[in-house]
């Protein structure tokens, strides 16, 4: 079992990060300790090609870790798609993994849309829980403007009680 999760999806520059690195600190003046996991459909080195950790995973190790004074980064050899097995991990050190992207991944969602930048995506993403907009939206979704992080971070936190926060069941 994994922690309470959320992916907050929305198209490229629509606010994404924007919003959570202003949630997240909110969340944590309610006590929750926040993970954030950034997800990309693209490709990204996460070790530069040459560099002794690159080397350490083409050996075929399953975890490589870089250490700094700023802090430790750790590599899984696992496709993206395991995300939710390797957040089981750490059910016990967080209470809530909010997954930046992911619009296509099993969790429930919140929605960053701007006008103009793509379709909103609620419209054929059931799991969409509430959308952060400052364009009002047809009736039917809890919608949130850029500015209103403390309305959102107890929306969510109800969503946390009532268990909404969970990946849906594979088939």
């Amino acid at each position: 079992m994994h922690p309470p999760a959320l992916a907050v999806v929305g198209w490229s520059n629509s606010g994404k990060t924007t919003l959570l690195a202003r949630l997240v600190p909110e969340l944590r003046q309610h006590g929750l300790r926040v993970a954030v996991v950034k997800h990309s459909s693209h490709p990204h080195p996460l070790h530069p090609e040459g560099s002794d950790t690159a080397r350490y995973r083409e050996s075929g190790a399953a975890l490589v870790a870089f250490a700094t004074p700023a802090g430790v980064q750790l590599s899984f050899s696992e496709p993206p798609e395991h995300v939710l097995s390797l957040l089981a991990r750490f059910v016990d050190t967080v209470d809530l993994v909010l997954v930046e992207g992911w619009k296509y991944g099993p969790l429930p969602k919140l929605e960053v849309w701007h006008e103009g930048l793509g379709p909103l995506l609620a419209s054929s993403h059931p799991e969409v829980l509430a959308v952060v907009s400052e364009t009002p939206l047809p009736e039917g979704l809890p919608r949130f403007s850029p500015d209103e992080v403390p309305a959102l971070a107890a929306f969510l936190l109800q969503c946390l009680r009532g268990g909404l926060l969970r990946a849906k069941e594979g088939p």
